[in-house]
């Protein structure tokens, strides 16, 4: 059968790379139809009737999982692509779901298409993927954890979203500050956890700082422009991101 897909991706650049990579090394897969949306999305899976999607998780407003949810009844297989760490990448592979990390290798993504074919081919291995999906959107440990994986020189830490107070920059490492006094550095881009946090408790300040609105106690103009947190740390808050951390505390 042939392989008629559809991207959904909140990042263009994102979209139209994916779209390039499979023209490039999967020529067997027509990419029908490009959604930077879940709503979006919904719309074009009604109107072109795809049988294969390529699904980023973390979306502004309804993500991934909740577009999925709305599908239910739909069938269609899905490859997903995300930028997830290493402990939510590993509640796909327990439930034996193909994903993508990004930045998307040529390999895996051939391999992902691979048992795409298999999945569209075969009805009884499509079942098995959908009771697979459905096993990952009810696993409260799964992508949707309160946890995130900070991968350090010593290994992998579990950090409690809450027990973060902020993270801050330094060329290509990050460093992750908790409420115990400790730091964990990590080898992973700020960008990287800036996508992966949850967005309502996560604010990027700074271009090397992203605080825990959780542990925030004030805002301090005499500073310089600097957030206050409970733990007496005193973060920059740029002038670029100043307009949207005001609206952002003024509606808590």
């Amino acid at each position: 059968m042939a392989m008629r897909a559809v991207i959904v991706d909140d990042e263009s650049d994102a979209r139209e790379n994916l779209r390039i990579m499979l023209e490039d090394n999967c020529p067997e897969v027509q990419v029908i139809g490009q959604a930077g949306s879940a709503e979006e999305a919904r719309k074009m899976i009604d109107e072109l009737n795809p049988n294969a999607l390529f699904l980023d998780i973390k979306m502004p407003g309804e993500d991934g999982f909740s577009l999925l949810k709305s599908l239910q009844g739909r069938d269609i297989p899905v490859v997903f692509t995300t930028a997830y760490d290493e402990y939510a990448l590993r509640a796909f592979k327990e439930n034996a779901l193909d994903y993508l990390e990004k930045p998307i290798d040529p390999d895996e993504l051939q391999r992902a298409v691979k048992k795409l074919h298999k999945l569209v081919d075969e009805p009884a291995e499509g079942q098995q993927h959908q009771s697979a999906i459905a096993a990952l959107m009810n696993d409260p440990a799964s992508p949707l954890s309160s946890r995130v994986a900070v991968p350090s020189r010593d290994g992998l830490v579990l950090l409690k979203h809450e027990d973060i107070l902020y993270l801050e920059a330094s060329d290509s490492y990050t460093t992750v500050f908790t409420r115990d006094g400790k730091r964990t550095i990590s080898s992973k881009h700020i960008r990287v956890f800036e996508t992966n946090l949850d967005p309502k408790k996560f604010f990027r300040v700074h271009k090397s700082y992203i605080i825990n609105l959780e542990h925030l106690k004030g805002f301090s103009r005499t500073e310089g422009n600097m957030a206050q947190l409970d733990s007496g740390a005193l973060i920059p808050v740029s002038r670029r991101r100043l307009p949207d951390f005001l609206s952002m505390i003024n509606t808590f």
